[in-house]
């Protein structure tokens, strides 16, 4: 099969929708998505525009995300007893990066994997800061 590179939001719904059907089911991520998310859908279109403005960024879309992933996740943290640590980013990488590789090949992948990285490393430091506050 040859995988082609994401290119439209129906590509970016489905490397999200998919990706989080994994988070749900995973032993050790599900729980705090699952415990906190009462509208999954919702939550997936939301996250699907945060992906499409964050990869198309030189593109006039239908809509662009507005929010603040940095206060939500330190939100996330604290209602968890600061109980996130660099595993969770590290297994929510992995399959986001699986993922990706499941459906898509190119340059928007990749950069989707660049950009997944750069902002797992950003949320943890934050959420540490946080912390000390």
């Amino acid at each position: 099969m040859v995988k082609k590179d994401i290119s439209t939001r129906e590509d970016v719904f489905l490397l999200v929708s998919q990706f989080y059907a994994k988070v749900r089911r995973d032993d050790i991520l599900g729980p705090f998505f699952n415990d906190l998310i009462t509208d999954w859908d919702s939550h997936i279109n939301r996250l699907t525009t945060f992906w499409e403005s964050s990869l198309f960024i030189t593109r006039k879309l239908e809509q662009r995300y507005q929010g603040d992933p940095l206060e939500a996740h330190i939100k996330v943290d604290k209602v968890n007893n600061h109980a996130i640590t660099e595993l969770h980013f590290g297994l929510w990488l992995n399959l986001w990066f699986q993922t990706i590789d499941e459906f898509f090949a190119g340059d928007y992948a990749e950069n989707a994997k660049r950009r997944a990285r750069k902002m797992g490393s950003f949320l943890y430091l934050k959420i540490f800061e946080a912390r000390q506050q």
